[in-house]
Formats: C-alpha cells, structure tokens, sequence
C-alpha cells in the first residue's frame, strides 16, 4: 500500500459543481485524489448504468493538480470506469458529493450521490456519501466540507466493515451543526 491513502471523488451533480470544488479542497489533505465525474448533472438517476451508447472518458483540468476526469455517464458509470479502467490499484476511500440537497429516506434509492457510494461499498471500497440540506444555488459548503473532511479521516483511520457505507445529510449553516 502506498504511504497516502488513494481517495477516489465522484458526485452527480457534475465535475463543474460547487460541492464537488469543496470535497475536493477537503480531501486533499488527506491523500492522493482521483476525481472522476459526470459531464452534465445526473441527479435521480438513482443506481443506473450506460448501456446502450458509448460511454465518453475526458481528462479535465478542473482541478488544479488533481487527476481528474468527465464522463458522459451517469456517477454509477463514473465509479465503475474509475475503479476498472482508471485506477492501478483499489482506492482506500471513496467519497460523493457533496450533494445540493437531502438524500434521507426514499431519496437514497433515487440519488445519484448516494448510488456511488453504494457502488463502492459494493465493490468493498468504504464509502461515504455527503449532502448539504440546501438547494440555493449560492449554497456555503464551508461547514459542510469541514465535516466531510473529519468524517472520512476517522473512516480512513477506523475503517468501515466490507460492504457498508455512510449517508451523511448536513444541515446548512454552521448555526445549525
């Protein structure tokens, strides 16, 4: 195992989105980042998978000198293509987000957000899930990302049992944590 941990971000609101940049800039210090993500936004598409057209891998700059990379592809996709096609080896974490709204109770079985890091846990990768309970397209992602940052350094150090994943819904606002 290399001396950082390798932390595999992806999102479905797309590489362009605000909470992406902030789990990004909250990872970073944590390891050895590979962000691979949705061209366009994918929110609902729940666990969904590209079957019947090509699927399209790009190289972004999107993130200064972090690898990363689009997919024309739903986050499920984007998981997959990164875990197979990308990657040397397994990542020691991967998280999503961070979402623009709730993913409690039945959202969790639409959400694209939730549905990559299912797809990790699935893959035996312990994965975490991150949503801001704000929609406003201004939303602050400052507490949001600061929690997501302590989160997955205690995941990273006390790991998760194979196969479970963490769903954490973050209430806007650091009045509010």
């Amino acid at each position: 195992m290399a001396d950082k941990p390798l932390i595999l971000i992806t999102n479905d609101d797309s590489i362009s989105a605000k909470g992406i940049a902030s789990l990004v800039k909250a990872m970073s210090s944590l390891g050895e980042i590979l962000v691979v993500a949705p061209d366009k936004p994918q929110s609902g598409m729940g666990h969904a998978i590209t079957i019947h057209s090509p699927l399209r891998l790009m190289k972004s700059n999107q993130f200064e000198n972090i690898q990363s990379y689009t997919c024309s592809g739903t986050p499920v996709d984007c998981v997959k293509l990164a875990i197979y096609e990308i990657l040397k080896r397994r990542p020691d974490l991967l998280v999503s987000g961070i979402n623009h709204g709730s993913n409690a109770s039945t959202n969790v079985l639409y959400s694209g957000t939730m549905s990559a890091a299912i797809e990790g846990a699935i893959e035996g990768i312990p994965s975490i899930g991150f949503s801001l309970l704000d929609h406003d397209a201004d939303a602050d992602f400052d507490a949001s990302s600061e929690y997501a940052q302590i989160i997955a350094k205690a995941v990273l150090t006390n790991k998760l049992q194979s196969g479970v994943c963490l769903n954490v819904n973050i209430p806007r606002g650091k009045n509010q944590i």
